[in-house]
């Protein structure tokens, strides 16, 4: 009798005992757990990006001298923006750059993932070579350009010279400063494109390309039918960030900074180098902070219609 008394009371202290507090739930448990790991994330972004863009939106509607002098300015800030030549003008080349950069990009980074994702000898070689540029500082990129695009004892003026084709002003000429700062910007970043795209091709299952090579398809029509449609969320997310670079991206202003300082005549101005020159160079913060919210507020708007345009990176259209 003695054992099974002893038995029914270690049973009944297996059971989990009744409590005035109800315990959590798995969900429960599992949303606190989450909320947990991210609220150190979520803080960082709340305080470090957040509460400057909620301050820098507030600042534009005030007269700041940039030595302590706050004045309420209302719109004043903005209708300046917008009768401002030279802000405009940073608009379009910053409009010109987007383009030339994201197409660019896009274009020599799909090419050099489908390159690097064939078994070739000494590919690992290459590829670490594409990629190379990313790990040098964007300071340094900005330096050896110029140097190498200076006029008459530059390294690409001498070769052009000895082949024949004369030199040409790179940085000094405002036809082709620009171009040049895009070449430059497509030359550093597309090594970092190519691993995104590398590695959405290689999500791609092989059974798909081995059909398509029984049914007799050759390279255009395996890229078409089958590479294409299933790269497209990876290629809305080149777009994206490669867009998000061109126009707020502190890569371009670093570029812009060493090699041509928006010159020469502003033809290399972006607006977000032109928001610099203001806030730092002439002190007008009030002004600066009203052209950079009018700026996020473009690029919110091109984000968002990327996505309607785009499905989300489905790309599908009824």
């Amino acid at each position: 009798m003695s054992i099974r008394a002893s038995e029914r009371d270690t049973e009944k202290d297996r059971r989990p005992r009744a409590s005035g507090r109800r315990s959590l739930s798995r969900k429960h448990r599992e949303w606190l757990a989450a909320f947990l790991f991210t609220a150190p994330d979520a803080l960082g972004l709340l305080l470090f990006l957040g509460v400057p863009m909620v301050l820098a939106l507030g600042l534009g509607f005030f007269d700041v001298s940039g030595f302590g002098g706050f004045s309420f300015a209302g719109f004043a800030n903005y209708e300046k923006m917008f009768s401002d030549p030279l802000f405009l003008k940073s608009l379009r080349v910053t409009v010109i750059y987007v383009f030339g950069f994201v197409a660019g990009n896009f274009v020599v980074s799909l090419c050099l993932a489908l390159l690097v994702k064939q078994r070739l000898p000494l590919i690992g070689v290459f590829r670490s070579m594409f990629f190379l540029p990313n790990v040098v500082s964007l300071v340094v990129i900005g330096l050896v350009w110029r140097f190498m695009l200076a006029d008459n004892v530059g390294v690409v003026n001498q070769v052009l010279e000895a082949v024949g084709l004369g030199s040409t002003s790179w940085l000094g000429n405002p036809t082709t400063a620009l171009a040049t700062v895009v070449a430059v910007s497509i030359w550093f970043f597309m090594g970092y494109y190519m691993v995104i795209f590398l590695a959405g091709l290689q999500e791609i299952p092989q059974e798909y390309y081995d059909a398509a090579k029984v049914d007799g398809a050759r390279g255009w029509q395996t890229f078409r039918h089958i590479t294409w449609p299933l790269l497209k969320p990876t290629s809305f997310f080149v777009l994206l960030v490669s867009t998000i670079t061109g126009v707020a991206g502190l890569q371009a202003f670093d570029l812009i900074y060493v090699m041509t300082r928006g010159g020469p005549a502003n033809s290399t101005s972006l607006g977000i180098f032109y928001i610099y020159q203001q806030a730092f160079q002439f002190n007008d913060f009030g002004y600066a902070a009203a052209m950079a919210s009018f700026l996020v507020l473009v690029l919110l708007a091109a984000t968002a219609a990327m996505f309607v345009l785009t499905r989300g990176g489905r790309f599908e259209i009824d």
